[in-house]
């Protein structure tokens, strides 16, 4: 799903649904995508929380980034607090300074009270497509994104705990591969962005890059990173990134706010 992080320097247009066999939107969920709308310049987005880390802050390069690989522990929604709310977890390439994302990662959402989980991957700015692979909370995920060559994308993701795995091969001939992204994010519908649920604290690990052939962490001196903070348009937080530890392979995000 795409994560439009409100960047001062694009409006991302939607586009129209793509439908594959044996892959369909969640019958429950409405048509939601994940965007990018960063203010590169204060770090703070209106629907991403998390880390991206690019050649230059001030100058991203592109198509420097050719992998991008992490983990993270499916978190529980808390009904009472939003019964009607949606989250995504996921990795990707661009989308922080760019207007693509190539994207893979798993819902932790609420529908009248009950909650939904499940897996999806999304090249943005077409809409996500829901994958037929059963996600529960306290699943670790283990997710890749890579760069093949000639305009194409192999996005991985598999649930740990369970087995299951999925793979696919997507093309996209207007993507800069300028950023790799770890994200918690608030999705977006045709209305806007949509209410973060209260997913309490996501836990990324294995957080892994490779940039002009460089594999490292988070916080490898051959780039720099961006801490992102989800606010409201007026400022309040809706979610948060930790430090990275020693070493950048892991960070938590912490809701506050739907």
């Amino acid at each position: 799903m795409d994560k439009k992080i409100f960047m001062k320097k694009s409006v991302l247009a939607l586009s129209a649904l793509t439908v594959l066999l044996a892959l369909s939107l969640a019958p429950s969920t409405p048509l939601t995508m994940h965007p990018p709308r960063i203010h590169i310049r204060d770090s703070n987005s209106t629907n991403w929380s998390g880390y991206a880390v690019v050649t230059s802050l001030s100058s991203p390069q592109k198509g420097a980034v050719s992998d991008v690989q992490g983990s993270w522990i499916v978190p529980s929604v808390d009904v009472s607090v939003t019964p009607n709310a949606y989250s995504s977890f996921w990795i990707g390439i661009d989308g922080y300074s760019s207007n693509t994302v190539e994207q893979i990662g798993t819902d932790s959402d609420t529908s009248s009270g009950t909650p939904q989980y499940y897996a999806w991957y999304e090249m943005y700015p077409k809409y996500p497509v829901t994958l037929n692979m059963k996600v529960s909370p306290g699943d670790t995920m283990s997710a890749e994104v890579e760069y093949l060559g000639s305009n194409r994308f192999l996005l991985t993701i598999t649930d740990v705990t369970t087995g299951a795995t999925f793979s696919t091969t997507q093309k996209s001939g207007s993507a800069r591969r300028s950023s790799a992204e770890w994200i918690a994010e608030a999705p977006s519908s045709r209305s806007g962005v949509l209410p973060l649920a209260d997913f309490g604290t996501v836990y990324f690990s294995g957080v892994q890059a490779t940039l002009n052939g460089h594999a490292g962490s988070l916080s490898d001196t051959a780039w720099q990173y961006d801490a992102i903070t989800m606010t409201t348009s007026s400022g309040t937080i809706k979610a948060q990134p930790s430090s990275p530890p020693s070493g950048g392979t892991g960070f938590s995000v912490t809701w506050y706010h739907q």
